[in-house]
């Protein structure tokens, strides 16, 4: 069934037909459809760092009874969908989400929507995204990606991870939205309220203090060892004994898996360091207090960090490393990157407790 290559549009035809909306290319899929989607119906002032940052997006936790594609359940997001509402909530931006148990009523509602020329927001699975190459389909079903218009039997996609727009037949959305397993979208479509009014920067500001605070929570002081700077120290701890206690193959299969929830599946690691530094380096335009620069420093040297335990993991599962030493140097840069997390998330709390004299 997957003939939709034959029928996508050109790069350029694309790009001509839908004028009215503008494509985004972003770091990760939520950031760039909440950033796109807004900036369509009316507020421009948002960056994909802004809304990183405003939605508390930076998390981590390992789940420790639980499994994923066999491997440990871990995760470097928030929950999927809390980036746009926590925005949109900000900013006082209305939020419609809507799930279905029926295929063809989903289908139906997006059609109606975008007959009335109103893009959509959709949650997705990414394993038959027919436009991604074969090595990038997971079964991982928290990608998001916005429907712009619909051509014939062709729904047009802007999808924050391509350079350009492209294009699915009904039957391939439909197999996309309606993926089974953990996160299963349910044809689960979101979208704001119709012509939007542009943010005051008192929003913005507000915004920005509200999210750096739920931030700080969520690495800091979330209960137990699993989760936040506590969680990636934990799961350092378990690389050291996964070796003795999985044997190679299987433990290779573990890093395996955690590289992927770390650079592959939604940025992960690194990369979402990057961005919540530059999210850091922008509230300082909003908040002028130097402390955050400084935070941004660390932040990204932490991102950097993490960059260098994936390329180390990565040698392990690929035969080149393989050493009880091997293991616990990846644990130990975890064990590391906890402990500078924890520090930067304490002072970027105390950088935000001075924002209260200048809001």
């Amino acid at each position: 069934m997957e003939t939709s290559h034959q029928a996508h549009h050109t790069e350029e035809s694309l790009d001509n037909l839908h004028s009215g909306f503008h494509h985004m290319q972003a770091a990760h899929c939520e950031n760039g459809v909440t950033t796109a989607l807004l900036k369509h119906y009316g507020i421009h002032k948002l960056t994909e760092p802004l809304v990183f940052g405003i939605g508390s997006g930076l998390f981590y936790i390992q789940l420790p009874f639980m499994k994923v594609n066999g491997g440990p359940a871990i995760s470097f997001r928030t929950m999927p969908g809390l980036i746009f509402k926590r925005t949109c909530t900000a900013l006082g931006v209305p939020v419609t989400r809507k799930k279905y148990t029926s295929p063809q009523k989903a289908m139906q509602e997006l059609d109606e929507r975008l007959a009335q020329g109103k893009p959509t927001a959709c949650q997705v699975g990414v394993f038959y995204l027919t436009y991604f190459p074969k090595e990038y389909r997971f079964h991982f079903n928290a990608h998001n990606l916005i429907v712009v218009d619909k051509q014939g039997d062709n729904y047009i996609i802007s999808d924050p991870i391509m350079e350009t727009l492209v294009s699915m037949t009904s039957y391939e959305l439909q197999r996309v939205r309606f993926a089974k397993g953990a996160f299963a979208p349910r044809g689960q479509m979101y979208y704001p309220g119709d012509n939007l009014t542009e943010a005051t920067d008192e929003q913005i500001r507000n915004g920005i203090i509200k999210g750096i605070k739920r931030n700080c929570r969520d690495m800091l002081l979330i209960p137990g060892s699993f989760a936040g700077a506590k969680g990636i120290a934990y799961t350092g701890r378990q690389i050291k004994k996964w070796k003795n206690k999985l044997g190679d193959d299987k433990a290779r299969a573990y890093l395996a898996q955690l590289v992927r929830m770390q650079e592959e599946i939604g940025t992960g690691g690194g990369g979402f360091r990057f961005i919540y530094g530059a999210f850091l380096q922008q509230a300082h335009a909003y908040l002028p207090i130097d402390e955050l620069l400084d935070v941004s420093q660390q932040i990204t040297v932490t991102g950097d960090k993490w960059r260098g335990a994936a390329i180390q993991a990565a040698g392990i599962y690929k035969g080149r490393l393989g050493s009880q030493a091997d293991y616990d140097d990846m644990g130990n840069r975890l064990i590391e990157i906890a402990e500078l997390e924890k520090k930067a998330f304490k002072n970027l709390q105390n950088a935000i407790k001075k924002a209260k004299s200048l809001v």
